[in-house]
């Protein structure tokens, strides 16, 4: 059952963080992108054999790809995820050496159909907004909350995001999953049992 007065806060919430990320210029983004990726590995164990999820970024997200990059210079098992329909869970498939990416829908771009999939150890996800509880405030799709309910354990989940998209308390709904931590150009803030 959805509470429709979490849910109007919500949207609330979402209009005000595109706002403040929207207010950002390219030279800022740039820059912000530049210092999360170096924030993500200081602040955030990756071992070998970890499966890390991330992301392609859309519209004016913090772009993942300088964390991208590296991961795959570093030979670190990367899966990109697929949204393959309004209520099915995304396909994350391993974006393996020397692939090429195609467009997977809503601008992003991702491995093909035929890549092999797996489960993450750790999941970089993108969002609107994040509070002091680590509470992700996302688009609204449950696209997310729908493909960590199928997993077989439950991966470290790692926000991505400018600084500027913090917000003073998201309500957070059952279904829910919370951060274990938020990387930001300011830098890397654990939550719950990591911080």
């Amino acid at each position: 059952m959805v509470d429709e007065t979490i849910e109007q806060a919500k949207a609330a919430l979402r209009i005000r963080a595109h706002v403040a990320r929207a207010s950002m210029d390219h030279q800022e983004r740039a820059e912000a992108a530049r210092a999360a990726a170096n924030h993500f590995f200081e602040g955030i164990v990756l071992r070998p054999a970890d499966v890390v999820a991330a992301y392609w970024r859309i519209r004016d997200e913090l772009d993942c790809q300088p964390i991208l990059v590296r991961l795959m210079d570093s030979n670190q098992t990367v899966v990109l995820p697929v949204v393959l329909g309004p209520e099915a869970p995304l396909d994350l498939r391993v974006w393996e050496q020397g692939a090429s990416l195609y467009e997977a829908g809503f601008g992003t771009l991702a491995p093909a159909e035929l890549a092999p999939k797996a489960e993450p150890d750790i999941v970089i996800m993108p969002l609107l907004g994040f509070d002091s509880q680590g509470t992700r405030l996302g688009y609204g799709g449950g696209y997310y909350d729908r493909t960590l309910a199928t997993m077989k354990k439950r991966p470290k989940l790692v926000g991505l995001a400018f600084a500027a998209q913090e917000l003073e308390h998201i309500p957070r709904e059952a279904h829910d999953v919370p951060l274990d931590a938020v990387v930001t150009e300011a830098g890397v803030r654990h939550f719950g049992a990591m911080a």
